[in-house]
């Protein structure tokens, strides 16, 4: 999962995913247009648009908040955690690694569900305590309605962003993994049977079992079944369904991704990377690169040697920006990229974190240096090979699929 910078936080890069749009624009466009109208009927359109524009924004302010929760207490816990994205689901914060003991797994998961209910409560009690209106609880919809055509913008927002973030929090503690409550499920069971991994197929269950509920809900709203709390209709229904869907396949790769963590885990680059890789030299020209080197083998990027040390990395994309009679008078020198624009790893790091710098600057391989000299090249496919070969089973998949997922991230 990619996005595009926003801001830095706390040394945290928060991106925020093109699907965000998606929910913010259906959460705009339903207070606008549906709720706002109804709670103020006398509201000109204007007042109803700027305070659902400033609603959604809030909203994830909100999320961010929660996702930051758990950051700094995971990076509190020694869980260092880089990059938080935003996405039409709400937030996620990218780990660098599992917690190391269920005490870990237990307050970075509670944090962020606490933090929504206190934002949720600090509204709620903001909005009524400070109203014009009625503000004892209503025994009857007119009482309510005077309630609530007393509010002013400021206090609507307020109610409404108190109200979902309790709803946020409240459904963040469904002990489905891999939401708040599944992981504080997961470190429950981790802690009573000291086993990371049947703790996490367990929780993962029952995540699954949660999302296919909310499928099958969702359905059937689709069909016109009033379903208790989310009513009925096709829209809510399509959308429940998904939300049940998407649920389900993280369940499913959380657990798949942790077999691949297990399977990686203390495998040195050195044990998956070619050795046998063709280099090419600063002087070649383009058409002896392409004519020799591309179109008689596989191998798509070629590290640059001079002097028998490395200086750069040439690959199929860099050549092919130039026009076929720009190649003979072109050499590689002017087209690769520099040592200060590649990526190399040594030869004596982890496997699984290699995967994950693969999957984080979206890279189809990287180059291998041990003691100041190139030895070879890694990528994607080598991990894939490996954990085809040597990789443990499990009941959700292999970890080979785990590894496809994780490329996906």
């Amino acid at each position: 999962m990619r996005g595009f910078p926003l801001m830095r936080i706390a040394g945290i890069q928060v991106t925020v995913d093109w699907s965000l749009l998606i929910i913010f624009v259906l959460i705009t466009a339903s207070l606008a247009a549906d709720l706002f109208p109804h709670w103020h009927p006398r509201w000109a359109p204007a007042t109803s648009w700027l305070t659902a524009l400033a609603a959604a924004l809030l909203f994830f302010a909100s999320v961010l908040a929660h996702e930051l929760s758990h950051s700094l207490v995971g990076r509190a816990n020694g869980i260092e955690v880089r990059r938080i994205t935003l996405f039409v689901f709400g937030g996620v914060a990218h780990m660098e690694h599992e917690p190391s003991h269920w005490q870990a797994e237990l307050w970075m998961a509670i944090v962020g569900p606490i933090t929504s209910l206190i934002i949720g409560v600090v509204c709620v009690t903001a909005a009524v305590a400070t109203a014009t209106g009625q503000a004892a609880p209503a025994s009857s919809v007119t009482e309510l309605e005077r309630f609530l055509a007393g509010l002013d913008p400021g206090r609507t927002l307020l109610l409404w962003l108190g109200q979902i973030n309790i709803v946020l929090a409240i459904f963040n503690l469904v002990p489905a993994f891999p939401l708040d409550g599944g992981r504080v499920l997961r470190a429950i069971l981790w802690g009573a049977t000291d086993d990371l991994r049947r703790s996490t197929r367990w929780a993962s269950a029952l995540g699954q079992a949660f999302a296919w509920i909310l499928m099958a809900a969702g359905i059937a709203m689709v069909l016109g079944v009033s379903v208790p709390y989310f009513g009925r209709g096709a829209a809510s229904g399509f959308w429940l369904a998904f939300i049940g869907w998407f649920l389900n396949n993280a369940a499913l790769m959380s657990y798949r991704q942790l077999l691949t963590r297990e399977a990686l885990q203390d495998v040195p680059v050195s044990r998956l990377m070619l050795t046998q890789v063709e280099t090419v030299w600063p002087d070649m020209p383009l058409d002896m690169l392409t004519g020799n080197f591309l179109l008689r083998g596989d191998q798509r990027a070629f590290p640059v040697l001079e002097g028998g040390h490395l200086v750069g990395l040439i690959s199929q994309s860099d050549v092919e920006r130039l026009a076929p009679a720009q190649r003979h008078s072109t050499s590689v020198r002017q087209v690769m990229r520099p040592m200060d624009q590649i990526t190399v790893v040594q030869a004596d790091e982890d496997a699984f974190d290699v995967l994950n710098l693969l999957a984080q600057r979206d890279l189809n391989q990287v180059l291998v240096m041990a003691d100041g000299r190139f030895v070879g090249l890694v990528g994607r496919a080598n991990v894939l090979r490996w954990l085809a070969l040597h990789g443990p089973r499990g009941p959700a998949g292999t970890p080979r699929e785990a590894a496809r997922a994780h490329q996906r991230d």
